[in-house]
């Protein structure tokens, strides 16, 4: 069979090559292998060059010493804290404080908190008894900060050493910075097959990928696992409102005032990752809802003519509307296709259809490398042995999942009763359109 696909391919001419894989060579390869190499070759130069800025950003950070107010928000994750703890009191800048708010735990989280707080390892304990979801928890946190800058992480991540250090330096090279994304890397990298593809998704999707939507001034989504944000801009939006999604609808918020959105990939986070791919298909089925729910409805005055009309911000939501939600559909046509027309060589589409994703996963994964050599870090060479499998993994499993997501949202706005909030939060969200 590969021998016949073989011998099929290479008597395709240009004509009959672009119509039977059009997908890939018009839009695919083109958006993620073409633009994003271009990106990064002129990113990596520029970055070297922009040292000096770097280094006086460093400078003045640790002659102003201004204080980070670092908010943790969550629901029995109790457990996670002590390494959360431990990797900010080795953190390279030690000038912060550190607000945890437990969002109606019924395990051992407040024994956990409290006892940290004894210590003198948490600044400023709360105890909501009573569920709000996680928006109120960051918001609560948010009343009791301190600090001109807010850093929202998620309980079950701890950070590079010098991840604070590296996040605050987008904030004091640049004026019109809003939000800064820190880099997500996966922790428990090695606890299950799961993990070790979603360590290759997050190298790829958001080190990579967000740090090329970020030089190209479309970066849509600030991680709600780990990004700053300037506090008189979180005070100006009244904080989160209510998700799930809520890290890509603050983040369009930010954008919609003017501020500028960027990735800085030298400040790591780790976080740990779904075990199982049905704990994934759940996870990534809540995300995928709330780019209908918020991209297509609430903020999509951003792809209408207005007195606050801007170019990027149009840009980076059609942007993501078109490569998820409407290629999506791209798909069910080239199926369609196929089948009509050349269902004697279905097999051997799939097949070369397989060696063209699997070599642009590989360009990625080779794009990932440089970059993290790059900036000093050490990657995972052995993560190659999984690229094969991601052609799979993100043009098949994961694209089922979002477009079930996709149409649940569309038809039964399906956000507003998941679980991940509570049912009055939900109600109240839904009436408000939120």
């Amino acid at each position: 069979m590969l021998e016949q696909a073989f011998v099929f391919f290479i008597n395709l001419d240009a004509w009959q090559l672009l119509g039977y894989f059009w997908p890939f060579f018009m839009l695919d390869m083109v958006r993620y292998v073409l633009i994003e190499g271009v990106v990064l070759l002129y990113y990596l130069p520029k970055r070297k060059r922009m040292a000096p800025r770097y280094a006086a950003a460093r400078r003045r950070l640790f002659k102003e010493k201004p204080l980070i107010s670092i908010i943790v928000p969550g629901k029995n994750e109790g457990r996670y804290l002590p390494k959360l703890v431990q990797t900010l009191r080795n953190q390279s800048y030690p000038f912060f404080e550190l607000i945890v708010v437990d969002d109606g735990s019924d395990d051992t989280t407040p024994l956990i908190c409290r006892e940290l707080e004894r210590q003198g390892l948490i600044d400023c304990f709360i105890r909501n008894a009573i569920r709000g979801g996680k928006a109120s928890a960051a918001n609560t946190a948010l009343q009791f900060a301190n600090g001109p800058y807010i850093v929202h992480i998620d309980a079950d991540s701890h950070m590079a050493t010098d991840a604070l250090e590296n996040i605050m330096l987008p904030f004091l090279m640049d004026d019109e910075v809003g939000c800064v994304g820190g880099d997500v890397r996966v922790a428990n990298y090695s606890d299950s097959f799961a993990t070790q593809t979603q360590g290759i998704e997050y190298t790829k999707s958001l080190m990579l990928g967000r740090t090329v939507a970020s030089q190209l001034g479309i970066l849509r989504i600030v991680s709600g696992a780990y990004g700053a944000f300037r506090k008189d801009v979180l005070n100006k939006i009244h904080g989160w409102d209510v998700g799930p999604g809520l890290d890509g609808d603050i983040t369009l918020k930010i954008r919609k005032l003017g501020y500028k959105v960027v990735h800085e990939p030298s400040s790591v986070c780790y976080t740990n990752a779904p075990k199982n791919f049905w704990r994934l298909a759940k996870q990534r089925y809540r995300w995928d809802k709330s780019m209908i729910r918020f991209r297509l409805r609430k903020h999509r005055d951003i792809l209408l003519p207005s007195a606050e009309f801007k170019w990027s911000n149009f840009i980076s939501v059609v942007d993501n509307l078109f490569f998820n939600l409407l290629l999506d559909i791209k798909w069910v046509i080239y199926f369609f296709q196929i089948v009509q027309l050349s269902s004697a060589y279905i097999a051997f589409l799939l097949i070369i259809n397989y060696v063209f994703y699997f070599l642009a996963n590989l360009a990625q994964w080779l794009f990932s490398i440089i970059m993290q050599r790059s900036l000093g870090h050490k990657p995972n060479y052995k993560s190659v042995m999984f690229v094969p499998l991601m052609p799979i993994y993100t043009g098949t499993y994961l694209r089922l999942v979002r477009t079930f997501a996709y149409i649940m949202e569309l038809l039964h706005k399906s956000s507003y009763v998941d679980k991940w909030n509570p049912w009055k939060v939900s109600k109240i969200a839904k009436r408000n359109k939120l």
